[in-house]
Order: C-alpha cells, then structure tokens, then sequence
C-alpha cells in the first residue's frame, strides 16, 4: 500500500515547488514471535518459555514500553532478567531524536541475541499505522500508535493460538495507562512490574524516580529560583540579557564555579558563579543560561578550599556560614565578570561513580552518595542495599534535582566492586573519564581478516615492494602495537635515502563499515599502568598491522633523498610492502650504534639515522622549535600480583630523539602534501601560541634568579631557555623547562577548511599532521585515506572530502585525546598510591615550583612527584605569612619561600578516606618553630608531551 502527502514549498527565487512524499506500507512484516504461524520466519526472535518471574505476569508475556520508559529506565531494561522485549519503531525514533546516549544503549541491547529485544517497523505496517488526527498533539499521536501497535499484537498472537500468552504495556503515564486498558489492554506503570518480580527484589533500586516520587522525598522549604522556560531563555540570549555557557564546577570551592561563554572559534570568556542559589542546581558541563549581575556585585575567586561535608538530612542547612566562607577574597584588581544561572540549556548528565554515605538513621533508605569526582554534588538515593553496597565504589544516575531540595536526586545503577582493589579503581578511572573500554563486538570483529593471513598478489595492487630493504623498529620495552620502522642507506652519488615506514592499518579498516565506527569513536588507544585499551583489535593492534621482526607487513612509506646536511632533495610516498629485519628498544639502538666493533648492515642504517637526526633537530632548534621538560615516571611491576615495585624517571637517549625527528619530518611532509590536494578538508595539527599572560609565572621564577626568558617569539624563548643557567644549581634549566611547559596551551586537531591559523607553535612549523601511528590514533587513518587519494593509490569517499563532517570528528577526536592523557595520568596517580602504601613515610628533596597565599607547591623530581604543604600555627593561633605577588614570594613567620628554592618533605600515603587516598607532603627543612606543616594531596606533574610526534 502506499500512502502520498503533497504539499508546496516556496524557492529562494520566488517560485513554487511541488513537493510529494510517499509512505509504503506492507502487510508481511514480521511480528518476531516463535509461536506466529501466520508470519512464517525460519528463525524467531521472540521467545515463548522466556516468562520472567512476577507476581502480576505470572503467565509468558511480551513488553511493550513506551518512549518514556526507555528513556528514564533504561538502566533496568539492561539488567539480564528483562527479556522479550518488543521495541516499536515510533519509540525507537522518538528515543533517537532525544537522547543519543539511550538510544546506543538500547540498539546495543537490540543487537544481543540472548536478551530477545525486537525491533517491530509499526510504522509501516498495515494494521498498525495511523495517521495524526486534527488537533492531536505529536506526543498524543505517538502514545495512540503505541496502543494500536500493542493491541494489534494481542489479536495477532490470539489468532496464532498463543496458548495464554500475554502483551504487557508499559507507561509511566497515567492518562495514556488509563486509555490503553479502556481498549482492553494489559498496562502497568513500570515501577509496579519492577516491584512484581519477586525473584530481582534488588531492581527496585535502579528504578528512576517519577516525578511524584521527587516530591515525597524533598523538603517544603525553597533552596533554590524557579528555572526559567527555554522559551524565556532563548529570547532572552537574542536580546543580549542572557548568555549561554557551559558550567564548570571547582574541584575545591563546591560553592563556586564558572560558566565558559565562547565568543568564537578561538575566543571566549569565563563569568565567575558564587553561591548556591547562583548556581542553581547546575551540574559540572550542563550548558546553562547567565545573567551577569551588576559590576557592583562582582567578586573576586575564592581562596577557600571548601568541601561539602553535609548529612542526607541537610536541606535546612544554614547557608550563611558557607556564603561568609566566599567573602572577602581578592582585592579590586582580582574582582572577575560575576553572574547567576537562571535555567539549564542542556543537561549533561551521565552516571557517576563513587560510594554511598549510609545514613545515621536506623533502617532508612535514604542516603546521600559521593562522587569520585569533586566537580560533581552529593546525589541522593533510595536503595535497600546499603549494608551490602558500603565500602563499595558504585554507579549512580541523577534523575532530577526539585527546588526544595539542597541536593539531586537519583538512582543506584551498578556495584563496580570493592573500593581500593586495583580492578575496581581501573574501571572507575576509565568510566570517568569516559574511555570506551567495552570488549569489542561482533559486529566489530566481523570484519576483521581472515587468519591465517599473509600478503597475496592483490595486496601488491599498486604498492612497491621492499621488503629486500635493511628496515628496523626502535620503540619502548614491551611494545607490540608497532607502528613505525626505519631505513637508511647510501645512494651512489653520496647522498642518502631515508625512509619512514608505517602500518598501513587503512587497508584493514575500510570506510563506514562497524570497524570503522568504532575506531573513530574511541579516536586513540589509552596507555595506562599495566594495561592497555586498543583503539583497535588486538589482533590488528599486535599482529598484522604491527611491523614486527621478520614478518611481512603492508606499510604506508614515506621516502626521501637527502644530502649530506639532510637537506631533503626529493619527497615520495607509497604504498609498500616491508620485512623488518629487528624490533629494537631504545637501549639495544643506542648500544649497536656506540659499539665500534659492530658494522652489520642494521647498525649502519641506525648511524646514517642518528647522524642526519642530530643535524635535522639542530635545524629545528634554529628555526625555533622548543625543547621542553616534564618528568615521566615508570613502574616496574612484579610479575605476580602486577603491582609496582619500583618507580623511576624514564631516561632519554639520543635514539629517543633519532626516532622523534623522523616522525616529525614524515608528518610534515605528510601535511603540507594533503593540504595541496585537499585544501578544503586536511585533517591537520596546530598548536597555538600562548597568550603573553600565560608567561607570567615563568617570567618571576627566572627573574628571582636573575635570569631573563624573553617570550615575544617562539625562537626568543627557545634561545633564552638555552642560555638560563644559574651557578651551582644544574638542576635550574630543567626547572625552568617544566615551568615553560605549563605555559602551553594544547594542540588540537583541525580540518583545514574550517580554520585559518594551521601554525605549530612548539614544534615551529607551518603546517604539521599526524601520520605516523594509525595504530593508536584515528586520526592518523584518516590521513593515511587522504594521502592515498592524493597518490592515486585508493579512491576516496563522500565523508573524507566533506569539511563540516571532518571538523566534527576532529572535536571527537580531540575529546577523546584529552580524555586519554586524564585517565592516563589517574592511572599513574593510583600506582604510584600503591607504590608508597607499603614504604612507610619516606624522606626526599624537591623543590618549590608554586608560592600561594599560605602553601608552597613542591616537585619531588626523583618520583616525578607535586605536592602543598600549607602553614599554621601549631596551637591554631595566627601565625605571620606575608605573600609577595611580585616575587612571588611567602614569607613564614621569618623564612622566606621562593620559587625553585631547595626543600625536604617527608612523603606518605594517607588512606584515612578510601575514596580520596592521598600522597602526603610535609615540610621537614627548613624548620620553622611554632608552624605546623600540613601536606595536601600530592600526584604526578602536570605534563604535556615534549614533542607532538
């Protein structure tokens, strides 16, 4: 059948243009049930003997929710008891259309055979379809298309003999339950058939809280203004009273945060939020609306660290005491653009780990759970559980947050194990900083090459074969994930051929299919302690894309004729095939390369390499390239319990820098070689240049020293960290490095269509990309596409030349790198927790890298270590802290702390708080009689890669 709809649409030119869309419907869609005669499918998907235990559906049935129940109770619907689930197109859609993340999550549920959930195109079937009727809301139709759906699949199974098999509505929404038993259907709201099943009693705790529930559990007494309606808000932002931003909440004020208001590509501004009825049950990167309050109300950001501590029956809390904790920081200079929120734009909310606080109060079921993670407020929750879920890290979802309560309500949604076990901080660390991490699908797998695999006559297909040629891998012990490898020799007319060779993992993965789309999604493999979260299968990860030793690989070359300056003569790129003749590490390069006795053909090829590198990077420092610091630790791990038995600073050899130079020239010319074929859709690196303001702290620390840093040019501050060098303190340049490195802003990836500023500021190149490890970054796929477009050796696709589409993977994929390093440095953070559990308190010299108003920062270089240490009087009395600005400088009672200024701490962990273990520092010299020195959390240095290779 079909159904047609005309109507006309006006042209930009005037005119008129008649405009019909069809509809089709059949009436041989399947209904997906086993025990259907009429549909005669071979296999069904529907299960008759799949009765889930209930006191209200004791006999076999089929559920049917609505759009609602999916949305808000999805967390239930995943649990494994729920089975035989008919899920409707128009809720499918409707789902789609309002929450990306649900609707993943239920196709995900959709695409698990065992759980029987079916997917039923009720809107194309015959005898289910309707049509809006006059004066019906869209919401009102689809309820009505649910009911009809529902119903028609009771008279169907009826006709089929089903021997007593039900269909069961499910609605939270009493007007749609009331009409759908008014027809004669079987409808309960969704918490009453949770309640029912007498055997999952524990369901009852993920149920979402419906609004009435939100009521029976809030105080009569108003915390917080009235949210203002989108509508108000829109027009509001049109006429310029109100700005839309997106909140971040302090890690160590909860009465304070920010609204980020983003001016343009490049610019924004920050407005400082004060207060609990300013911030208005705004949650950590909610878009919010801001209305700034008069310049007579502004302030200054707090210097208070203030936690939340409150009990779950604290809604009536005094404010008072807290809103006088925020007065009276900062002086007129330090006063900052100051607003209130006044409605929520988009909520971004997800669920989050952390542990259950167990109310004081005999057999209540009202607790209060703590996030992990500061930024976020104390959820309240029901559960039954609490005696059982203490002591455990959980997951819980924020349902609503009403006016009349101090803090949000939500739900229990999973146990993740017991706090402190290396597993369970593993999985919290990357739920939280949202790190795909699942197993990788069938769908995904599927697509994988069939084993056993080797390189067959259509692989050579326009690729150059090379696998005669002397190439090496020169990469970190343990490394499988090999991506690159290395060539040099020399051509008869006395110059050198040099060639880059890297996995060719585009020839695996091809374009769109669920391989693709997952590697794009995770955007980069995560490297943490012990561990590692592929970007891509491991069989593609460690094997058939990896360059190891005496096999053969599919690469991608990039090759180059250089002088005896290594001035590059001549550039060309193909595909290739290779056969590495070693997989080396850093140390086993640098020994071949320093033992005269050795003279293989390997070892020749590492010295032309190490000998044009040196030459290339003094070419780069010339040109003003920067050569940062930041401290890298390793763990060295015992083989059993895999925990770390030793940490130490990693060491940099000159085959560190050799593998570096040619990585960076390959993605140079990389670069600038897709950028002249494709100047619209390059998918390309920049790095921006700082903003002068962000110098200021390295400027002070070398002039306390004496020392002049000029930053009006990367090569101005290149050459001036060259020269910094103070007597007796051989430690101070790298000092000043690690400083200089805090002052960069991060590199970002960018599609070059939509951007006009491509300069690499640290690297002090026009133009720069990634190539060079497609194993581990999407981004480098998609470069490795437009390059073998741009030689003619694959064709290209509507998505890689489309400059809005790339531009929205490169947010992706700068999301998930930044996600990446957090979760890295996490990992580090809690194995260097576990390295110090069992040494007892250790004493260590470091050195003041921060002055504050009452604490030092202290860098413990040995453990790549930072620390506080704050001063206070012994017997609480006030004690002399004079802070310097200008120095800057802090003066205790009659010492005085400056930056880089030697120091000795006793370090120790502090595991009094299970969900906030602690690395502690304490001042132990100079003593200071009458101070007493608290340390505060210590983790590893901040750091960003010295190189972007």
């Amino acid at each position: 059948m079909l159904k047609s709809k005309t109507f006309v649409k006006k042209t930009r030119s005037g005119g008129v243009m008649k405009i019909v869309r069809e509809h089709y419907l059949r009436d041989d869609i399947w209904c997906g049930s086993e025990v259907c005669n009429e549909c005669r499918q071979e296999s069904s998907v529907l299960q008759r003997d799949a009765c889930i235990e209930s006191n209200l559906c004791s006999f076999p049935h089929y559920l049917v929710p609505d759009t609602n129940v999916v949305l808000h109770q999805i967390d239930v619907l995943e649990d494994p008891v729920i089975r035989n689930v008919v899920i409707l197109q128009t809720v499918l859609q409707e789902v789609r259309h309002r929450s990306a993340p649900v609707y993943k999550r239920l196709k995900d549920l959709i695409h698990e055979k065992e759980r029987y959930f079916y997917t039923f195109t009720n809107e194309h079937h015959r005898e289910t379809f309707i049509e809006r009727e006059p004066g019906e809301s869209a919401n009102d139709r689809n309820d009505r298309a649910i009911r009809v759906a529902t119903k028609w699949y009771s008279q169907h199974l009826n006709k089929c003999d089903a021997n007593g098999l039900k269909v069961v509505l499910l609605t939270n929404d009493l007007g749609n339950k009331q009409k759908a038993e008014e027809s004669g259907l079987l409808a309960y709201k969704f918490e009453e058939y949770v309640k029912g099943l007498i055997a999952n009693p524990e369901l009852v705790d993920r149920l979402a809280l419906s609004n009435d529930d939100k009521n029976d559990i809030t105080s009569s007494k108003v915390l917080f203004p009235e949210h203002l309606p989108l509508s108000r808000i829109q027009a509001g932002i049109k006429a310029g009273s109100f700005l839309q931003g997106t909140f971040k909440a302090s890690r160590d004020n909860y009465l304070e945060g920010t609204v980020f208001i983003q001016k343009d590509e490049e610019d924004g501004t920050e407005v400082l939020i004060q207060g609990l009825q300013n911030l208005n049950r705004a949650v950590y990167q909610d878009v919010v609306a801001v209305q700034l309050l008069p310049r007579s109300q502004w302030v200054a950001p707090s210097s208070v660290v203030l936690q939340d501590v409150g009990s779950a029956k604290d809604d009536t809390t005094e404010e008072e005491e807290e809103e006088d904790a925020l007065k009276g920081s900062g002086g007129e200079v330090d006063k900052k653009p100051t607003g209130k929120i006044v409605g929520i734009i988009k909520r971004s909310w997800r669920p989050f780990c952390g542990m259950l606080n167990v109310s004081q109060i005999k057999e209540s079921t009202r607790h209060l759970f703590t996030p992990a993670d500061r930024r976020i407020p104390r959820i309240r929750i029901e559960t039954r559980q609490a005696s059982t879920l203490a002591g455990q890290r959980i997951m819980v979802a924020i349902d609503g947050w009403p006016k009349d309560s101090r803090y949000p309500n939500g739900h229990f949604v999973r146990s993740l194990g017991t706090a402190g076990e290396k597993d369970t901080e593993e999985e919290v660390l990357l739920l939280e900083h949202d790190v795909p991490h699942q197993a990788f699908s069938q769908a995904v797998l599927s697509f994988l090459p069939k084993m056993p695999w080797c390189i067959k006559p259509e692989d050579m297909v326009g690729r150059e074969d090379l696998r005669h040629l002397t190439v090496c891998s020169v990469d970190p012990p343990g490394c499988t994930d090999i991506d690159d490898a290395l060539h040099c020799r020399q051509l008869d007319n006395g110059n050198f051929e040099v060639g880059v060779h890297i996995a060719d993992v585009s020839h695996f993965i091809r374009p769109g299919n669920a391989l693709d789309t997952e590697a794009a999604n995770r955007g980069t493999t995560v490297y943490l302690c012990g561990k590692r979260i592929d970007m891509v299968p491991e069989l593609l990860s460690s094997n058939l894309c990896s360059l190891r030793s005496n096999v053969e690989r599919l690469a991608f070359s990039c090759i180059w004729e250089m002088n005896q300056e290594a001035e590059v003569v001549k550039t060309r790129f193909t595909k290739s095939a290779i056969n590495s003749k070693a997989s080396l590490t850093y140390a086993e390069a640098q020994m071949r390369i320093d033992d005269t006795s050795k003279n293989d053909d390997i070892t020749r090829s590492l010295r032309g390499l190490n000998k044009l590198a040196k030459i290339l990077k003094r070419g780069r420092i010339e040109k003003g390239a920067l050569t940062l610091s930041s401290l890298e630790v390793r763990f060295h791990m015992d083989s059993e319990t895999h925990d770390p038995i030793e940490l130490q600073t990693k060491e940099l050899m000159e085959t560190n820098s050799m593998v570096e130079e040619f990585m960076l020239l390959a993605n140079i010319s990389v670069a600038q070689k897709i950028y002249d074929e494709f100047t619209d859709c390059a998918l390309l690196r920049k790095h921006p240049a700082p903003p002068p303001s962000n110098y200021d702290i390295l400027l002070k620390a070398a002039k306390s020293k004496a020392v002049q840093i000029r930053t009006d040019s990367a090569k101005a501050l290149a050459d001036s960290l060259e020269i910094a060098k103070v007597e007796d303190f051989p430690y101070f340049n790298t000092l000043l490095r690690i400083l200089a490195t805090r002052c960069m802003m991060q590199a970002v990836y960018f599609c070059s269509g939509m951007d006009r500023d491509f300069h690499h500021y640290g690297l002090a190149s026009p133009i720069y990309t990634h190539f060079t490890s497609p194993i581990r970054r999407y981004a480098d796929i998609i470069v490795h596409r437009l390059l073998a477009v741009a030689i003619g050796a694959d064709s290209t696709y509507p998505d890689l030349t489309d400059k809005h589409k790339q531009s929205a993977l490169c947010n992706n994929l700068n999301y998930r790198h930044k996600m990446s390093q957090y979760a890295q440095r996490a990992s580090v953070a809690f194995h260097t927790q576990l390295f110090f559990k069992s040494r007892g308190i250790l004493s260590e010299e470091g050195f003041v890298l921060f002055v504050r108003k009452n604490a030092i920062i202290v860098l413990i270089p040995k453990f790549g270590l930072e620390g506080t240490v704050f001063f206070d009087g012994k017997d609480k009395s006030g004690i002399s802290l004079v802070f310097d600005e200008e120095g800057p400088s802090l003066t205790v009672e009659q010492h005085t702390f400056r930056i880089f200024d030697r120091v000795k701490v006793t370090i120790s962990l502090d595991d009094s708080n299970i969900q906030h273990q602690k690395i502690r520092m304490a001042l132990t010299e100079p003593v200071i009689p009458g101070v007493s020195v608290s340390g505060q959390d210590a983790g590893p240095q901040a750091k960003k890669p010295k190189l972007d290779r």
